[in-house]
């Protein structure tokens, strides 16, 4: 299952994200987006889960948790529309 992460603070990590998602099971990718010109953190990113299951646990348990003074916002990612 793929999670949106929006609010978070500029200077998280994919290593955070790895691990504060790790404790809730597997993390089979995370993908902290990033401006293209600056290459500096947008706020947001996705963390793929591959166990269902873990996934809902990770995202009603973050969601709205204060990470480096965010309110973090944690939800399934939508599929891309064509």
């Amino acid at each position: 299952m793929k999670l949106l992460i929006r609010n978070l603070a500029r200077s998280t990590t994919e290593e955070e994200l790895k691990i504060l998602f790790g404790e809730y099971g597997t993390v089979q990718s995370c993908d902290l987006v990033l401006d293209k010109v600056t290459a500096k953190s947008k706020g947001f990113a996705f963390v793929e889960m591959p166990k269902p299951r873990e996934a809902q646990t990770a995202m009603k348990i973050l969601n709205g948790k204060n990470i480096a003074n965010n309110k973090i916002r944690v939800k399934k990612a939508e599929d891309k529309k064509a």
